[in-house]
This record gives structure tokens, C-alpha cells and sequence, in this order.
């Protein structure tokens, strides 16, 4: 079965397919929703939160913000859309290997999805959105092999704006969790 293009117009033109916005905005719904349930804890014990805030490191949230956003990358010719696309896929690289060291020093000093709320929190939503990076990391390989077949047809495109919208879905979902877990006070 072929996927729905939606149709090229000179004004309004929405990209990618409409399934991948399907899949965008339900993503966006869920998120909203656990941002919304963190905000709710958050406000009936601001103490731990807060105490708990501080001990992440700011520099690993910042990096990962730097790394994410550096990493979108807008479809040009196949050729130059190849190498964007690798860059992306290194920055996401770089997302995951910085993530893994936070982590891993945060386990290290004892501190576990067990510790307490905002560290269950933590945990859950920055996995959660790993597992978004990885998979937008997947999308990028498959939109790198088809660019490096230099196939510029309709559906090349649609699949260029649908990966390309997916993986700013996963930056928006960065920037605000690098809000919640390191900034807000």
C-alpha cells in the first residue's frame, strides 16, 4: 500500500506524510501529559525536587541541548543532504554517549530510579526520549540510504520533510525536558 503524499501547494504546504503527523502530535499529547504530571509532583514537594535539581549536572543538559540542535538538518540535493544527515547521525551519536556518562555517573554516586521522585521522573522521561533519539537516529540511516541512492522523487521528499519533522519533534522534547530537569527553579 502506498503512503499518502500530501499534495505540493505553493501556500500551506504541509510536509512529510500525514501519518508521521499523526504519530508527532501523539507523541507531543503524551509528553505534554508527563511534563504536566512532573509539574503537578513537583509543586507538592518543591524541597526535594529542588535539592535533587541540583545535584544534575548542568553541563551534560547543556551539551545535550547543543548536540540536539545542532544536529537538525534541512533536505538539499541528495549529495549535500548526505552529509547533513551524517552530521546529524554523529550528533545523535554524541546525545547518546553523553547521555550514557550522566547516567552513569549519577548511578555511580548511588543515585537510581529508586532514589526519589524527581529522580524516578528523570530517569523515565530522559529514557523515554533516548529511546525517541534512537529511533529518529533509525529514520536518519534510512533517509541516509536513500539519499545516497540519489533518489530525488516525490516520495524521497515526502520521506526527507516526515524524518525531518520527526527529529525536531525530538529536539522540541529536549529542550523542554533540559528545561524541567535542569533550569527550572
Amino acid at each position: 500500500m502506498q503512503p499518502t503524499i500530501l499534495p505540493r501547494t505553493s501556500a500551506g504546504h504541509i510536509p512529510g506524510e500525514a501519518g508521521v503527523w499523526v504519530l508527532i502530535l501523539g507523541d507531543i499529547f503524551a509528553f505534554s501529559a508527563f511534563f504536566a504530571v512532573f509539574l503537578l509532583h513537583r509543586a507538592q514537594d518543591v524541597a526535594l525536587f529542588s535539592a535533587s535539581q541540583a545535584a544534575l549536572d548542568r553541563r551534560f543538559g547543556l551539551l545535550n541541548t547543543a548536540l540536539l540542535l545542532t544536529s537538525s538538518a534541512r533536505a538539499g540535493a541528495p549529495r549535500r543532504s548526505a552529509q547533513l544527515l551524517i552530521l546529524a547521525l554523529s550528533c545523535g551519536c554524541g546525545f547518546i554517549v553523553s547521555k550514557a556518562f550522566e547516567w552513569g555517573a549519577k548511578i555511580a554516586a548511588g543515585i537510581t530510579l529508586n532514589t526519589n521522585e524527581f529522580y524516578s521522573f528523570y530517569y523515565m522521561f530522559t529514557g523515554i526520549h533516548l529511546l525517541h533519539v534512537l529511533v529518529g537516529m533509525g529514520v536518519l540511516i534510512y533517509l541516509l540510504t536513500r539519499s545516497r541512492r540519489g533518489d530525488p522523487g516525490a516520495s524521497y521528499v515526502a520521506a526527507m520533510e516526515g524524518g525531518g519533522a520527526f527529529w525536531h519533534m525530538v529536539d522540541l522534547i529536549w529542550v523542554v525536558l533540559f528545561a524541567l530537569f535542569y533550569l527550572l527553579r
